[in-house]
């Protein structure tokens, strides 16, 4: 996130300049440190977003670090490449990719070793 540009994972943009008021200790930049869903509870999110009329929202939840080993992201279970498109799908894509997430979570790719 950076300079007034939305993320791909549909986060709010960080306010422009170099003396932003939530600068982090250190000068660091990055996303929320806050834990990811568990896979039950990414589960039932997922089951609900698929069931919703109109627009579908986002699963991002602001955990954004893709896992080298599985290639998804430890919030939200999507593929970098479903992060990139999710602005541009449909509804019915993104009820697919919804119910691709509910899939992953069901196997376990949340679990930590």
């Amino acid at each position: 996130m950076g300079r007034g540009r939305p993320s791909a994972c549909g986060g709010v943009p960080a306010a422009a300049g170099p003396r932003r008021a939530d600068r982090r200790a250190g000068g660091g930049r990055g996303v929320s440190v806050e834990a990811a869903p568990s896979a039950s509870a990414l589960a039932e999110r997922a089951a609900a977003a698929r069931a919703l009329a109109g627009e579908v929202p986002s699963p991002c939840v602001s955990v954004c670090r893709i896992d080298a080993g599985s290639g998804f992201c430890e919030g939200c279970l999507r593929t970098i490449d479903e992060i990139a498109a999710w602005r541009s799908l449909g509804d019915a894509d993104k009820r697919s990719v919804w119910r691709a997430i509910e899939l992953r979570a069901q196997a376990g790719f949340l679990a930590k070793p």
